[in-house]
């Protein structure tokens, strides 16, 4: 059990530190936006299931298992749909990609 957890553990520390060399690399804040999604939705997703499997491994209470469930649930659900509301809005205030957009689906979205 505790190689497993070691091991979600470092698949968490790894696409932290691949976000952060991302947030770092990416040209523009729409490559930026994507990068900090993956360090809050992957990074956190593997450390949560080593919370979980720390606790079932130690003889936890289920209201642990419970919280780490809801934590993970919330932060699969809430960190694409924030990072699908920042690109828009930064979109929608004007901030220009590095490069031109290959497929534009925000500027069909907006009426103007």
């Amino acid at each position: 059990m505790r190689i497993a957890i070691d091991i979600l553990l470092g698949i968490g520390v790894f696409f932290i530190l691949v976000g952060v060399l991302g947030v770092n690399r990416m040209p523009d804040v729409f490559g930026r936006l994507q990068a900090s999604t993956c360090i809050a939705t992957m990074g956190t997703i593997s450390v949560v299931l080593a919370g979980i499997l720390y606790a079932v491994s130690n003889g936890g209470e289920t209201v642990t298992y419970v919280k780490l469930a809801v934590l993970l649930l919330l932060v699969m659900g809430t960190n694409p749909i924030s990072n699908h509301a920042l690109c828009k809005a930064a979109y929608k205030m004007g901030v220009k990609p590095a490069r031109e957009l290959v497929i534009d689906d925000y500027k069909e979205d907006d009426p103007e």
